[in-house]
């Protein structure tokens, strides 16, 4: 039977979408430009959003904001956002040795999984930070300022190794709730959350594991026009709370991991976690798992690990 015209036609752009998200998953590099708002360079190129997710930061380039934000992806689940008037510059884009130089202005990096073999760092005036686990971690070149929100960092100044844990600034204590009142923190919290919707948008596509899924890594979403990072299996939680699932978990979506704990919602046709409450940093299982056994990944911050097979 002869299928209507529009109907034809609303197949064929739907066929073309998913082909091309599924032809673009894990073609990121790190470095790839993710998003841009505002101006900002790399050299004397200006960027716009024709160039993310087709623009990579190269070793020995460097990309600058002037009255702007960019974010650029590194190792898959790590994201590096450049706040207004910064320059950044790509030292080593190696999946297993990934650096970048802050030459001046302020950085995050979100760091939603880290595996034993990534050594992710940045450089900063004389000295280094390498991130040893998942959580966010804020520089400041303009005040040599190394902040650990939450995770664990080693910072090489010269000849001392310093070991960074959450809640300092190199040794010292700083003011968490004043920095998070910051318009680079507020930015990252906002992309952490899209990303985060994002992920589940794609990891439906591909649940349980269905055509054009490639395993873990970043997978071009065209609705919100940007790569999401997708896990490999389980369910893993961003330090600002946000749920990134696997596609044999997206099931459970949306999560959310706030000041009174895990939080689920029924979809029809999907198990059904009820609402269970816990306390910040204490591990709550769901009451129905279709999985025989379940462990808690450990993490370096609440709800980092989320649940794996």
């Amino acid at each position: 039977m002869r299928l209507p015209r529009l109907k034809f036609v609303c197949g064929i752009l739907l066929a073309a979408v998913l082909t091309a998200t599924a032809l673009a998953a894990n073609t990121a590099l790190p470095g790839t430009l993710n998003y841009i708002e505002g101006q900002a360079y790399i050299g004397d190129q200006p960027l716009n959003s024709k160039s993310v997710g087709s623009v990579e930061l190269q070793p020995g380039q460097s990309l600058t904001t002037e009255n702007g934000k960019a974010e650029i992806l590194l190792t898959s689940g790590v994201f590096l956002r450049l706040g207004d008037n910064s320059t950044v510059k790509m030292v080593s884009s190696n999946l297993t040795n990934t650096e970048a130089d802050l030459v001046k202005g302020q950085a995050m990096v979100e760091v939603a999984e880290i595996h034993q073999y990534n050594e992710l760092r940045i450089a900063e005036n004389s000295a280094t930070a390498q991130m040893l686990k998942d959580g966010l971690y804020a520089f400041d070149a303009d005040h040599d300022n190394v902040r650990v929100l939450k995770g664990e960092a080693v910072v090489q100044d010269n000849d001392q190794n310093i070991k960074v844990k959450a809640g300092h600034e190199l040794d010292l204590k700083f003011d968490k709730n004043a920095y998070q009142a910051s318009d680079l923190y507020r930015f990252s919290a906002l992309r952490s959350q899209y990303l985060a919707e994002a992920n589940v948008e794609m990891a439906r596509q591909y649940y349980a594991g269905g055509p054009g899924w490639y395993g873990p890594g970043w997978y071009w979403d065209p609705w919100f026009w940007g790569y999401t990072w997708i896990p490999a299996d389980g369910m893993f939680y961003s330090p600002f709370g946000w749920g990134f699932y696997s596609p044999w978990f997206v099931g459970y979506a949306p999560i959310y991991y706030g000041r009174l704990g895990y939080y689920g919602h029924y979809y029809p046709g999907r198990v059904h976690l009820p609402v269970v409450h816990g306390q910040p940093g204490q591990a709550v299982a769901p009451a129905a798992v279709p999985r025989a056994s379940m462990a808690m990944r450990p993490g370096g911050f609440p709800g980092a690990g989320g649940f794996r097979r």
